[in-house]
């Protein structure tokens, strides 16, 4: 049977199929992973791991100095421009190498404090010391990542990410059975290792048909386009992090361990859902936008990838909700304290999706005082509304704090999109 013609020419529809694909197989093993996970490690494991995963998250963004969503910008419209590549890739080798240098050392002489600060506890300093020798490997993977994604090559990008996740998924389970927690904890430090050899062998050939390694220099012909989106990556991905961080923090502090790990398990299962629109935001929603210059023509692409994506996003969160206790008794066994988190997260999940794609035209655009206010209003009032939320409705505060965030947030972005496009025809008139 053919699909319809809407369908069968539409490019977000085969990324969105594809990407739907990887992140069915990738659930069914995930669902097999945390279920493990929550028996033999319990729900305050649940919370370390979560720490652990927003520091490496943290460490993608330091490791390059933010400049994954510039390269995705940039190769996307250079890639005819070999020697503009060439200017371009030879500025990202320095921001790798400076940002590697700077994390790697503080990582190492601060694992300590790390340690207490994430863990209350000294026993994992080695785990940061590790990850200090890991760091290049994590920043090389991120540049790679943005040359995949600027080119739209979604066909590789979905063969590295599913190859990537279930190697790191078996060196994880290698992990937990020899070593428990520490194992765990390890098998994720190492992850990123995983990830630069199966790039080497899926990308590695055509990555060498753009990055001409021996013209590379250290150059700094695009410090200065780069640069700005260093000051939006440290808004979106550093301190979202720090901010989950904290937040985990504060609910084990203020109600208990066990609360942090039912959040920290709500939020492991959105990561999985929302990886979904993850891989369209940077193969296809940063290119495309990043080549429209007239407001009827972005609000015609905006339609196109709402109702492309939000019938099947939407289908989707229904079938969890639904069917969220039977996933709390397959996936995470005996956290019934999660059942009232969902109905939030899943509500809070979709406005999110409807307002991250009108925002991505910050980053296509570079409109980085827009994408900073936005960003930081958006993460204080997470913190605030959960501080606040949370003395009334325990850890159920935290999720409606997330869902209160992003209707305001949805309404902010909509206004400052608005406006550039305002402001834009005012000066051609």
């Amino acid at each position: 049977m053919k699909l319809p013609k809407f369908l069968s020419g539409n490019i977000v529809f085969k990324i969105t199929s594809l990407n739907a694909i990887v992140i069915f197989i990738r659930l069914i093993v995930s669902i097999f992973v945390q279920r493990l996970l929550a028996i033999t490690v319990g729900e305050a494991g649940i919370a370390s791991i979560g720490q652990v995963r927003n520091a490496i998250a943290m460490l993608t963004s330091t490791s390059t100095l933010g400049m994954f969503s510039g390269i995705v910008k940039y190769v996307a419209e250079l890639k005819e421009d070999k020697p503009e590549l060439t200017k371009l890739f030879s500025t990202a080798t320095v921001f790798v190498i400076l940002g590697s240098l700077v994390s790697s050392l503080v990582l190492f002489f601060g694992s300590s404090y790390f340690s207490n600060y994430l863990f209350k506890s000294n026993e994992f300093s080695y785990v940061f010391k590790l990850l200090a020798a890991i760091v290049p490997c994590i920043a090389i993977n991120r540049t790679i990542n943005g040359i995949v994604s600027g080119l739209s090559d979604y066909k590789k990008y979905a063969k590295i990410e599913l190859i990537s996740y279930l190697l790191a998924t078996a060196v994880l389970l290698i992990g937990l059975y020899y070593s428990d927690l520490d194992g765990v904890i390890v098998a994720i430090a190492l992850a990123p290792i995983i990830q630069l050899i199966v790039l080497g062998f899926v990308f590695g050939k055509r990555l060498k048909k753009y990055v001409i390694f021996r013209n590379l220099k250290f150059g700094f012909s695009y410090k200065n386009q780069l640069l700005a989106f260093t000051l939006m990556s440290f808004v979106s991905a550093f301190l979202l992090n720090y901010v989950e961080i904290n937040i985990r923090t504060m609910v084990a502090n203020d109600i208990n361990v066990n609360e942090a790990g039912y959040w920290t398990a709500i939020t492991f299962i959105s990561k999985n859902y929302m990886v979904f629109a993850t891989g369209l935001f940077s193969l296809y929603v940063i290119p495309k936008f990043a080549n429209i210059h007239n407001k009827t023509e972005f609000k015609r692409e905006i339609l196109n990838i709402y109702k492309t994506i939000l019938p099947i996003f939407g289908l989707g969160m229904i079938l969890v909700y639904l069917f969220r206790n039977l996933i709390i008794e397959i996936v995470y066994p005996n956290f019934i304290g999660m059942e009232p988190l969902f109905k939030w997260q899943l509500l809070g999940d979709f406005i999110r999706l409807c307002a991250l794609v009108l925002a991505h035209q910050f980053l296509a655009k570079r409109l980085v005082k827009s994408f900073v206010i936005t960003e930081i209003i958006s993460l204080v009032l997470f913190f605030a509304l959960t501080k606040i939320f949370i003395q009334y409705y325990d850890t159920e505060g935290v999720v409606i704090a997330h869902l209160v965030r992003y209707i305001i947030y949805f309404v902010l972005v909509i206004f400052v999109v608005n406006s550039y496009y305002s402001d834009k025809r005012s000066k051609t008139t």
